[in-house]
């Protein structure tokens, strides 16, 4: 009886996510937690950020002027109006204070807030993302579970070859090829902006038009994240392949393809979802390059700009949006494996000590 008693209890559904109780509590804690541990990371972003460009190469004001000739007293002035007259550390603890109540500045060469100009881009960079993202799940995990569960040692190392060879190339080179075959030898794509400059269309046209120039640079942007998510899945299929409930499912005479489906496929994606969202923030920032080959108008030719033209507000508040958006990211992604994954609720409500 003691020990039917024990075993009554020990399946608390600890394992199990429900609405109520010791996992929303413990989901709760593991979420404050990340957010707790994201505050001396933005703020360490920021802080490196703002002295890297004080030692940067070049003048903001010479770059705020431009060419023309001006003379000293003009200079003395402009340089008192963006207060950049003020010692080093001044300006540092007057950039902290603006940050902290979400302003980033103004832009030195658009006189124009900084909130404004990145959140006129941050739609279309986005876009891109997204759609890349889409792009790397998609394709690598095809690739992945293909080479995984193929039975054939060449078709194995070829998708493998494949999957190394995007993490090989880069972004810009591949682009450029892209537009040079695409764009200029066959006339099938476009090679620039993110709508024809020309068009006028409207509804389903205009999402036509968003589409064709939308493809080129959203797969060049996929292809490095489509070689991790390829590698990532064939080994956990090859090592779910391997588990005994596959080998207890062909004792029971189920087919192979609903063997992989049902059983292989299923768990072989959880470590493809946590690279995906781990991965993001590297999505995010090669959208630079991209972008900027590809002329697409998103934060990435924003910051590729801004850096040009010595605007360091706007440099600034890039790179600290881009940190923001991949600890949300971050967070969302331990977030959904905690739910999929019970083990690793279970880590957290114990210190890691499950």
């Amino acid at each position: 009886m003691q020990w039917s008693t024990q075993r009554w209890r020990r399946p608390a559904r600890i394992d199990r996510f429900h609405p109520s109780g010791e996992n929303e509590v413990t989901m709760l804690r593991f979420t404050a937690r990340r957010l707790l541990h994201a505050i001396p990371l933005l703020f360490g972003v920021v802080t490196l950020m703002f002295f890297l460009l004080q030692l940067a190469p070049g003048d903001p004001i010479q770059a705020l002027i431009g060419d023309y000739p001006a003379t000293p007293e003009y200079v003395a002035q402009v340089t008192k109006t963006y207060g950049l007259d003020e010692p080093l550390m001044v300006r540092y603890w007057e950039y902290l204070q603006q940050v902290f109540t979400l302003d980033l500045g103004e832009s030195l060469a658009s006189r124009v807030p900084v909130i404004d100009l990145i959140t006129d881009r941050l739609g279309n960079t986005l876009i891109l993302t997204v759609t890349a993202m889409t792009f790397a799940a998609i394709i690598g995990i095809a690739l992945g579970v293909w080479a995984g569960v193929s039975r054939s040692r060449l078709l194995d190392h070829l998708v493998t070859g494949v999957a190394v060879g995007s993490l090989s190339i880069p972004m810009f080179w591949l682009g450029q090829m892209l537009v040079l075959i695409f764009a200029i030898k066959l006339s099938v794509l476009p090679s620039q902006g993110m709508y024809s400059t020309r068009s006028t269309a409207e509804g389903i046209d205009r999402l036509s038009d968003l589409l064709t120039h939308l493809l080129l640079p959203a797969l060049v942007l996929a292809m490095r994240e489509i070689g991790v998510v390829a590698r990532i899945v064939r080994t956990s299929v090859h090592d779910v392949l391997t588990l005994p409930y596959v080998e207890t499912a062909r004792a029971k005479g189920f087919s192979r393809s609903k063997i992989i489906r049902r059983h292989v496929v299923r768990n072989s994606l959880l470590p493809a979802v946590t690279v995906i969202g781990y991965n993001f923030g590297f999505v995010l920032a090669g959208s630079v390059l991209v972008e900027t080959v590809f002329g697409w108008p998103g934060m990435g030719q924003l910051l590729y700009e801004s850096i040009r033209n010595r605007d360091n507000a706007v440099t600034i508040g890039i790179v600290l949006l881009i940190a923001v958006v991949v600890v949300v990211v971050n967070l969302i992604t331990d977030l959904v494996y905690g739910l999929v994954d019970p083990r690793i609720r279970v880590g957290a409500s114990t210190g890691g000590r499950a």
